[in-house]
């Protein structure tokens, strides 16, 4: 037998903390993640690090197999006592500003890349356990790094009891939903009507193509990738096979080779998204300056944890977000210039870093070996257009067919709550509060791709997608009996919603201008 783990308190935990060790708690176990592990984590030490001195057991229940939470049992330090009420949580060092990073001996040491902003200082009525971060002060003193205080969790109105219960509420229904066999892909009925629309949708594209039908042959390429969008979500969930090299390979394949996109970079970018959802200063699938702000917090210029970079919210911001509701369609129609964007940045900043965990790094040269063949074939698709405005046709049309997608995306987020309850709020109620399912017949399902019941997903990231209705039964029983709300809206009115977030943003941007404006006109007629 072995030796068996020391019992741990709080004050233990966070002095480890502060010493720079990255400990989280799963199922009551302390497990310290070494810094070879937090390097290659396959979904990237973002997801690990916004969980350091949480509770994450039902994060870790909801990404991993039970294979790999066993694996984890090798990095166990010791065990805590939650009581009826939970685990008392710290505040990631990370939500506060604060990273490890190399020194110039070669050490990790602690740096502080932003600084932290109470909600106070933004709107009376945000919540007082709202933190998000702005630049950091240069001309601040320096720090050795963050204190016991940085780590206490700011007043919240969430009682732990509650939380304990949605948390308790959530292993029951995660369980129920594994003994109805609804991890099981449906290779046969799901995914055989797929790859059939797929080679249909690639041979029109062809077809239309080689008869000089360019506008046509663009249409079908573009609700060809538009539908492999789907399929490489599922992939990067581990939601098809289950198999992280298997999952990875195909996805490779469909995602880079077939849409000149990179998996490894949507992987790091939507687990981040999952974990931290509608989160300001952490969520990057909310973070769209200049083009986009779905709430007036953006006004401060926020820091992105996740891009290291401010949000600035300049003159150019300004200009673009008193028209974005108007310009909303028109630039998610041209969102996948964007994703390139991001996927080779990705690339680039990931080429010399350690090997992944899992299949070491085999995956970052596979991808920019199918990204090449993809420029290859897509390239010479362009060429054969004939002319450089049948070529700029063609790839607009093409890039244009397949923008539905990102409609898809942002319909279940843009109009959620993007508050800040702090890192007492159950997994549970956090994905409900921010997510909401677009009400679509089961005929059409296929239109979006699963995307449409996205608080079943977020709940479940791995439940393949054509098991997600059955699933969204179950939890809408749980969360009427937990007494939360499970949001659902119609295409058109989600549409609606989502324009008149845009909208209200807009307006209030402007108020705030001409009270600018007034206070100015105010204080010089002051010193006439």
């Amino acid at each position: 037998m072995g030796i068996p783990s020391p019992l741990l308190t709080r004050d233990q935990i966070a002095a480890r903390i502060l010493a720079g060790e990255t400990i989280v708690i799963i199922d009551n176990q302390v497990i310290r993640v070494p810094p070879s592990w937090l390097a290659s984590h396959p979904g990237g030490p973002l997801a690990i690090l916004h969980f350091v001195g949480r509770d994450a057991t039902d994060e870790a229940h909801a990404f991993h197999s039970q294979d790999t939470l066993k694996r984890m049992n090798g990095y166990v330090v010791g065990t805590v006592e939650t009581g009826n009420n939970g685990w008392l949580p710290l505040v990631p060092p990370i939500m506060n500003g604060w990273t490890r990073r190399l020194g110039q001996d070669g050490k990790l040491e602690w740096y502080n890349e932003a600084t932290p902003v109470k909600s106070s200082d933004y709107t009376p009525s945000a919540p007082a356990s709202e933190i998000m971060l702005i630049k950091k002060d240069e001309g601040a003193p320096s720090s050795q790094g963050p204190s016991l205080s940085t780590l206490q969790p700011p007043p919240t109105a969430l009682t732990p009891k509650l939380q304990a219960q949605h948390s308790a509420a959530y292993k029951e229904l995660h369980k129920r939903i594994t003994e109805a066999g609804l991890y099981e892909t449906p290779f046969l009925t799901g995914y055989g009507p797929e790859v059939v629309r797929y080679s249909l949708l690639a041979s029109f594209a062809a077809f239309f193509y080689s008869r000089g039908w360019l506008v046509p042959s663009a249409i079908c390429l573009g609700f060809f990738w538009q539908q492999l969008t789907f399929f490489v979500h599922d992939l990067g969930h581990l939601g098809v096979t289950h198999n992280w090299v298997y999952d990875r390979l195909i996805a490779i394949f469909v995602a880079d080779f077939l849409g000149g996109l990179s998996v490894g970079w949507w992987v790091n970018n939507h687990n981040v998204h999952h974990l931290v959802t509608n989160h300001p200063t952490h969520d990057p699938d909310i973070q769209h300056l200049p083009f986009f702000a779905i709430s007036p917090i953006f006004f401060n210029s926020l820091y992105s944890s996740y891009y290291k970079r401010v949000l600035v919210f300049d003159a150019f911001s300004k200009l673009l977000i008193s028209v974005q509701h108007k310009l909303y369609y028109i630039v998610l129609s041209l969102a996948r210039f964007n994703l390139y964007r991001l996927s080779y940045t990705y690339l680039a900043k990931t080429a010399f870093e350690p090997k992944r965990a899992v299949g070491g790094r085999w995956w970052w040269w596979s991808e920019i070996f199918c990204l090449g063949l993809f420029y290859c074939w897509f390239l010479r698709v362009l060429k054969g257009c004939g002319s450089w405005q049948n070529s700029l046709l063609y790839l607009l049309v093409s890039h244009i067919a397949a923008s539905p997608v990102h409609v898809q995306i942002v319909l279940s987020h843009f109009s959620r709550s993007t508050e800040d309850l702090g890192v007492t709020e159950s997994f549970f109620a956090r994905q409900l509060r921010t997510t909401v399912d677009v009400i679509c017949s089961p005929s059409i399902e296929f239109v979006h791709g699963g995307l449409h019941l996205q608080v079943t997903h977020h709940l479940f990231p791995r439940l393949p997608r054509h098991n997600l209705r059955k699933a969204s039964e179950l939890v809408k029983q749980f969360a009427k009996k937990q007494g939360l709300e499970y949001a659902e809206f119609g295409f058109v009115e989600g549409n609606g919603d989502v324009l008149g977030v845009l909208k209200s943003v807009s307006d209030q941007m402007k108020i705030m201008g001409m009270v600018a404006d007034a206070e100015i006109q105010e204080a010089i007629k002051g010193h006439d």
